[in-house]
């Protein structure tokens, strides 16, 4: 017996390339000034369904992404790495989405592959840091959830539970629960494995493709395919407004070079004790 397993991936701007024109005057990302790579977080979730397949015979791992027509190239990675079935979910009405927009036209995408046991995702995404999109899409969902897991222990079929270990502040702990479950991963768990070079040749031609032909192993979903709600979509469905962006600038303030011998540490103690920045 195997499990339906589902992917939540996104396609980000790398943060490490951050220059003044990262941001539109409208509070968006202007994508087009950075390079785009695989969400980091996701590659790791993404591992954890591939090792379930593995484990698992029968079992099915399916991979959704919501972004522009650029986001193809994550889903043809996902396959490269052993997905079986991708769907890229866009249109210009997803526009500006804020997370409660996304969450929602993800949950709406989740339920156009009908059944699913395990929906895996990132614990967050480097463009905004706020790893709420994959526990808002579990509360839409009416899905349990265990976030912020390092590596799963144990998966059950036959009695339908699985148990994670997720990372805590100053430690860690073990959670169970039973099917269907939404689980974020951090970058704990382990390496996300390399492309296949079989598999590399056999999709590196795939592209999405227009409407609802799930026959396909990527598909191209706008927003009536998955039936969602346009004003629930992007901007109009995305409570948060970005009222002013101000882009700050790092300079270089006062270098003070400090004796690493026990007086220079104890001047510089007791300078940081008159400052009031110790005691």
């Amino acid at each position: 017996m195997g499990l339906n397993l589902i992917v939540l991936v996104k396609q980000v701007p790398d943060t490490q390339n951050i220059t003044g024109d990262a941001m539109k005057e409208d509070g968006t990302v202007n994508r087009a000034a950075l390079p785009a790579i695989f969400n980091p977080d996701d590659l790791y979730a993404l591992e954890a369904a591939l090792g379930l397949k593995d484990r698992f015979p029968g079992t099915t791992v399916k991979v959704i992404t919501m972004g522009p027509p650029a986001a193809a190239a994550i889903l043809k990675e996902c396959l490269y790495r052993g997905a079986d079935f991708t769907a890229l979910v866009s249109d210009r009405g997803f526009a500006g989405a804020d997370t409660l927009a996304t969450s929602y036209a993800l949950k709406c995408a989740i339920e156009k592959l009908g059944a699913w046991d395990l929906v895996f995702s990132g614990r967050q995404a480097i463009d905004g840091d706020t790893a709420q999109v994959g526990p808002q899409t579990a509360e839409k969902l009416g899905l349990n959830q265990i976030t912020n897991i390092s590596r799963i222990e144990e998966v059950e079929i036959q009695k339908r539970t699985i148990t994670a270990r997720r990372s805590v502040e100053g430690g860690w702990e073990r959670v169970r629960t039973g099917f269907p479950v939404l689980l974020t991963f951090t970058a704990e768990g382990e390496a996300p494995r390399p492309p296949s070079a079989k598999r590399t040749m056999a999709y590196k031609r795939v592209s999405p493709l227009a409407g609802p032909q799930d026959d396909s192993v990527m598909a191209l979903w706008d927003i009536p395919a998955i039936k969602a709600a346009p004003e629930q979509c992007g901007l109009a469905g995305s409570p948060t407004k970005v009222k002013n962006i101000t882009s700050v600038v790092l300079t270089a303030g006062e270098i003070r070079y400090i004796d690493p011998g026990e007086g220079g540490i104890t001047a510089l103690v007791h300078d940081l004790i008159a400052d009031h920045t110790l005691g």
